[in-house]
């Protein structure tokens, strides 16, 4: 058989589009910019280190501090606190001064507590490391830097692809953090925790600076308070609902690990690689979502997301098979990229010359509202083991039909 130059040409034109229909499936690398691309690198290597503790912190306080489930609680309520005030200083301070600087600040304020971590000898030592891990600075200045760089047609798949560099970074960290916890030491963690924040804060020093030099505020900008943003319709509405998302998924996250260990008995190893299938799934539903979010709307991506949450604690309390938690956790992951889909959803509608103050009152509100969540958590938890995952079901499934109504159309 003869084959002409034509079909070669119409044989190679197929294969390119092939080739780009896999490299679509892919991770979108080509939404993110040599600044954007530092940002997914240091949050890979920064969640790797939180990754080596953070899914087990609740189970080392509870067993080798000997704190209730309640103290606990407490112990994330002023982690909360504290990232909520933290949120509002980097809205005052992202519009007037370089960006880049304050998102490495943020950085900075981690490496120590993962230290103290390893020091304390009881959970109240814990304290001040539970502070220093809640300061937040670069929630609304990363927004904002994302926003201001980032091309807005691909918006929402820039955030969660952002985003899903924390989730991938936390693929194979819980289970090492476990599995050095059940063989070595668990103190090890937290040293290997502080390094990776060091490396990736200095990682984030190669990216440009950005501060808004052709923007001038209007003298009602400049005065504009808090409470005075929260005047405006569209941004209390969206701070309240995003609150109310974040009061449910806190009032039980902290006590999933700890339900796999008294309720079913597995191990840090076991709970760290469930972790790990968690994360895995935030990574690569994040980025299915993202497209989805735009593609259809931004909503019906959140909304997706909330669903797979309630099921996926549906399938937590119905099964102790640690196949089908696998698939459960992987579905969870999805829940995870509800901070990227609000920056996704509100950065745009913000002012320029003022987006990091009006992007950082939602995320206060809502790290306010989940202050006391850790802390009711407990106390259903103390309770029953069950009773946290059960009000987290109902609620994320009215939330999600919620999502689904005119509230974010503009």
């Amino acid at each position: 058989m003869i084959t002409t130059g034509a079909e070669i040409t119409r044989g190679s034109k197929l294969t390119l589009t092939g080739q780009k229909k896999i490299l679509r499936l892919g991770f979108p690398f080509e939404v993110l910019n040599r600044d954007l691309k530092l940002i997914l690198a240091c949050n890979l290597v920064g969640s790797f280190g939180d990754g080596l503790y953070a899914y087990l912190l609740p189970v080392y306080i509870t067993g080798t501090l000997k704190a209730n489930s309640v103290e606990v609680g407490i112990l994330y309520a002023v982690m909360s606190l504290s990232t909520a005030l933290t949120l509002l200083l980097a809205g005052m301070i992202a519009d007037r001064y370089d960006r880049k600087k304050i998102m490495i600040a943020g950085w900075i304020a981690w490496i120590p507590a993962p230290l103290i971590f390893s020091l304390a000898n009881n959970w109240l030592q814990m304290l001040p490391g539970m502070i220093l891990w809640g300061v937040w600075l670069g929630g609304p200045t990363t927004t904002a830097y994302i926003v201001g760089t980032a091309d807005k047609s691909k918006l929402t798949l820039t955030f969660t692809a952002i985003s899903s560099g924390w989730s991938f970074g936390y693929i194979f960290s819980p289970a090492l953090g476990g599995y050095i916890a059940g063989t070595v030491d668990p103190r090890v963690i937290f040293y290997l925790a502080s390094i990776l924040y060091a490396s990736a804060c200095f990682i984030l020093m190669f990216i440009s600076k950005q501060q808004l030099m052709g923007y001038k505020q209007s003298p009602s900008q400049e005065r504009n308070s808090f409470f005075d943003l929260l005047r405006t319709r569209k941004l209390l509405t969206l701070s309240i609902f995003f609150a109310s998302i974040w009061f449910v998924l806190m009032l039980f996250r902290p006590f999933i690990p700890q339900f796999l260990k008294d309720k079913y008995g597995y191990s840090d190893f076991e709970i760290g690689v469930l972790g790990s299938v968690l994360f895995f799934g935030s990574a690569v539903l994040g980025i299915l979502l993202g497209r989805l979010g735009d593609k259809l709307k931004k909503s019906y991506a959140l909304a997706t997301s909330l669903v797979l949450c309630s099921i996926s604690l549906v399938l937590l309390l119905l099964f102790n098979n640690f196949s089908i938690l696998i698939i459960a956790f992987f579905i969870a992951g999805g829940s995870y990229i509800t901070w990227s889909l609000m920056g996704a959803i509100i950065g745009p509608i913000a002012p320029e010359s003022i987006r990091a103050r009006w992007v950082s009152m939602p995320q206060a509100i809502m790290v306010f509202s989940s202050f006391i969540a850790p802390y009711v958590g407990g106390v259903l938890y103390s309770i029953s083991s069950s009773y946290p995952f059960i009000i987290g079901i109902a609620l994320t499934l009215f939330i999600a039909l919620l999502t689904t109504t005119k509230l974010f159309e503009k």
